[in-house]
């Protein structure tokens, strides 16, 4: 008789902390692959989508006492400390040999300070993701894993009901480290998408056209093709990544080069588009609707919440 991959897999208590847009389809994959799942969220509405999905909820962490494993998905390098150290804090609640596992772009600093203040006994993972919420629902996100050998593989049974595992080194902060990168890379694509379309409507052409047209040739991209779409779709889009989330990531790339004297104009100049879109009242928007802000650059059609009210 032939296993399931379920069956096959040791099943782990995980506490995921952060059940928000991508969150919580990454916490109902690792639920799918067989382990255990609490969900951990101050926000009322995004425990009850938890329970929705049969996950257990709670606002506050005490699961973490028996976790094998716990997961933090937040927005920022503050978050994270609260969630880790503040006062009710999860790795004081760790039991020596668990694993606490940063799946946030917060950069590597802020990883290397948990690995500096852990109880003996609990490790630090530093296992950011990308993909976004399209590949989190689908389990094909990219796990930027860095940490021991034992540690990432005492943890893989989870990491692998995520997506695919990119082991980038030894050492906390090296995963971050990858991230910037990629992030580099996301933030000025996102931005040239949305350059590219707003040019083809200031050209006068059909841009439900173009896009077709050109993200299948040379200039294509990822995130040409998957945030082309909601561009079109204009302010109403859904939400799967916001504008304020790429101020932040964009901002801390744009710090971990200033900290290194490494110049790095394009993502300056895709962080400014962000800025603009969040200073234009779209910080919740989509990520895609940073084309707004050439749409009233331009004068077009497409105005801005704010732009002629009093």
């Amino acid at each position: 008789m032939t296993m399931s991959a379920t069956s096959r897999t040791p099943k782990q208590r995980v506490t995921f902390v952060g059940v928000g847009a991508i969150g919580l389809p990454m916490a109902k994959q690792i639920l799918r692959h067989g382990h255990e799942v609490v969900a951990v969220d101050p926000g009322a509405a995004q425990r009850e989508r938890a329970e929705a999905v049969g996950l257990r909820a709670g606002a506050t962490p005490e699961s973490a006492a028996e976790a094998d494993v716990v997961i933090c998905m937040v927005a920022t390098p503050d978050q994270l400390r609260t969630v880790a150290i503040g006062s009710d804090g999860v790795l004081s609640r760790m039991r020596a040999g668990s694993i606490f596992v940063v799946m946030s772009t917060v950069g590597p600093q802020a990883v290397t300070d948990l690995v500096n203040v852990a109880p003996e006994g609990v490790r630090i993972l530093d296992a950011p993701v990308t993909g976004g919420v399209a590949r989190a629902r689908t389990g094909d996100l990219l796990v930027f894993a860095a940490g021991p050998d034992a540690t990432i593989e005492t943890a893989r049974p989870v990491l692998e009901a995520l997506g695919s595992i990119v082991e980038c080194g030894p050492d906390a902060g090296q995963g971050q480290a990858y991230k910037a990168v990629n992030q580099l890379l996301c933030s000025v694509h996102i931005v040239a998408a949305a350059e590219a379309l707003a040019l083809a409507e200031r050209l006068g052409l059909d841009p439900e056209r173009v896009l077709p047209a050109v993200a299948g040739g040379a200039g294509g991209s990822w995130m040409l093709s998957d945030r082309g779409p909601r561009m079109l779709q204009g302010l109403d889009a859904e939400v799967t990544s916001a504008i304020e989330i790429f101020v932040k990531d964009a901002s801390l790339v744009t710090q971990i080069a200033d900290d290194i004297g490494f110049e790095a104009p394009l993502i300056a100049a895709a962080r400014a588009k962000y800025l603009d879109a969040r200073d234009a009242g779209l910080g919740k928007h989509d990520d895609s609707q940073v084309i707004a802000t050439y749409r009233q650059q331009h004068r077009d059609p497409y105005r801005l919440p704010h732009e002629g009210s009093e």
